[in-house]
């Protein structure tokens, strides 16, 4: 996601959005570890989008 989409989003949305990428990486991570992934980009881009939003988090 970009910054700018994620500065429209609410606190509540946000803190959502966060939850869910959280629990989305760690299944992602978990099947990995068992069998590699097709495509293992997919978990530097939830950890950079997680990053994102907790820069906003912190700029508040």
């Amino acid at each position: 996601m970009k910054m700018s989409e994620l500065r429209s989003m609410s606190n509540d949305d946000l803190q959502k959005k966060l939850v869910e990428m959280k629990e989305e990486i760690s299944n992602l991570s978990f099947k990995h570890k068992i069998r590699p992934l097709e495509n293992t980009s997919t978990l530097n881009k939830l950890r950079k989008d997680i990053a994102r939003i907790n820069t906003l988090f912190n700029e508040n």
